[in-house]
């Protein structure tokens, strides 16, 4: 992992003709938000001197203590490939920080890093892998977003007769010139459904990556004419888009999930840290499926995995323990969506897998069965419970949980819940093509 100094990032941007920089962060929902600076102001973004009005940021603060500073990470510095050479712009990811230079406990950033230093006087440090998935769909004549893909693949087809093969291989080298080490890229099962895989990192600079992937993703297909969106379910009956979470934590640098006498190669550790994410998954699916369209992809029988349970060798599951011995022994959550914000869901989960740790808290049995295919009464008598419904079930889940409260923070949560209560509100209350077309003639 690189360690730039602020000298390394003046420099960088000198020898490659930078005119601009985008100054990012996220809001609580995920979104990248930039303030734009000349390459004028690059000396004083490094120092931490760049303000602005954190009022008009989604859940950021009151209007009476509204003035922020955004803290450059330098190691966060690449340049936009998909930009003009000449006039290039460049990016900087920033912590939040407030006027008397404590960090900003709204920042989805500080959150993750709070978890992150727990788990550090643990003596862990967490790996994350991502595995997100997206649709590119046609514009219309306005250049509107449309549902409608032209491509017939399947999954890993190689090359489908469309614009999409050639978006996803141009997201791939985009990324890879911005620094990104790439594992896999294939296309998904639903039609138009892609996925992007990048190499595990340490858990903050893949909730960077992920934020900016998302960015990437959006601003390349846009030049190829296409929309991409990271909607967890925009077509009924086909396929949402997950966002599989590889985590694993490490110790005095080996792999502290992995233990050769155990038969399935799993440390006590592990079994903890399953049972911790358990214990929690109900509360923590506020956070990794964020929105009502999060749950029309969370149902029985279309892959996602709905059910309370882990196992090694079945994807029906919640949590899953891929193949992989050794240095690359994980736990696998497969609920989450890339609607989530990265480091709020990211901190979520390694609070709860500490809390397994802590607390010693044991796993359920794991289960081999397909549980897509057991009755009901099969479940209830294996234990087998289920993530919320929908979202206003998921976010009373979050209210009840005082460990996944505490790792958000008190604003954090205040300000997230106000955002899906409204979001639920509008949706309950409206009337859908659905109901019109079910009803109208019928009444």
């Amino acid at each position: 992992m690189s360690n730039l100094t602020r000298e390394d990032v003046l420099r960088k941007a000198e020898e490659l003709e930078v005119k601009f920089i985008r100054l990012q962060f996220t809001d609580i929902l995920g979104v990248i938000k930039n303030v734009a600076i000349t390459v004028n102001q690059l000396e004083d973004a490094l120092d931490g001197k760049i303000m602005f009005d954190g009022s008009s940021i989604d859940g950021f603060t009151r209007i009476n203590e509204s003035d922020m500073y955004l803290k450059p990470d330098y190691d966060t510095f690449t340049v936009f490939p998909w930009r003009p050479k000449d006039g290039a712009v460049a990016r900087l990811i920033c912590d939040v920080y407030m006027p008397d230079g404590t960090p900003f406990e709204g920042g989805p950033r500080n959150v993750l890093r709070k978890a992150l230093k727990e788990a550090e006087e643990m003596g862990y440090q967490m790996y994350v892998g991502p595995e997100p998935e997206f649709f590119l769909f046609e514009r219309d004549e306005e250049g509107n977003a449309t549902t409608i893909t032209h491509d017939q693949g399947g999954y890993f087809d190689l090359g489908p007769i469309d614009k999409g093969e050639d978006t996803r291989r141009d997201i791939v080298l985009a990324l890879e010139q911005m620094g990104f080490e790439m594992e896999a890229s294939h296309h998904e099962v639903a039609p138009g459904q892609h996925e992007v895989d990048f190499k595990y990192e340490d858990a903050l600079r893949t909730a960077d990556n992920i934020a900016t992937f998302k960015f990437v993703v959006k601003a390349i297909a846009n030049k190829h004419d296409l929309h991409a969106t990271f909607m967890p379910k925009p077509i009924f009956g086909e396929n949402g888009s997950g966002m599989h979470m590889n985590q694993s934590l490490f110790k005095d640098g080996k792999n502290a999930f992995y233990d050769e006498n155990d038969k399935l190669g799993l440390s006590q550790e592990a079994y903890y840290y399953i049972g911790g994410l358990l214990k929690h998954a109900k509360a923590i699916a506020a956070i990794t499926n964020p929105t009502v369209n999060s749950y029309k992809r969370l149902v029985p029988g279309y892959e996602a995995p709905v059910y309370l349970a882990w196992s090694a060798s079945n994807r029906s599951a919640l949590v899953r323990i891929p193949a992989a011995r050794g240095a690359g022994t994980r736990v696998e959550m497969r609920n989450p969506d890339p609607a989530a914000n990265p480091y709020l869901a990211t901190a979520v989960m390694l609070k709860a897998g500490l809390d397994g740790i802590k607390n010693k808290i044991e796993p359920p049995k794991e289960i081999l069965e397909d549980i897509f295919e057991m009755t009901k009464a099969e479940r209830d008598a294996a234990g087998i419970d289920n993530l919320p419904g929908n979202l206003f079930d998921a976010v009373q889940e979050l209210l009840a949980d005082d460990l996944v409260k505490d790792a958000l923070g008190e604003h954090v949560v205040e300000h997230f819940v106000e955002a899906k209560m409204i979001e639920w509100d509008v949706y309950r209350t409206q009337v859908h093509q659905w109901e019109l077309d079910q009803y109208l003639n019928v009444f």
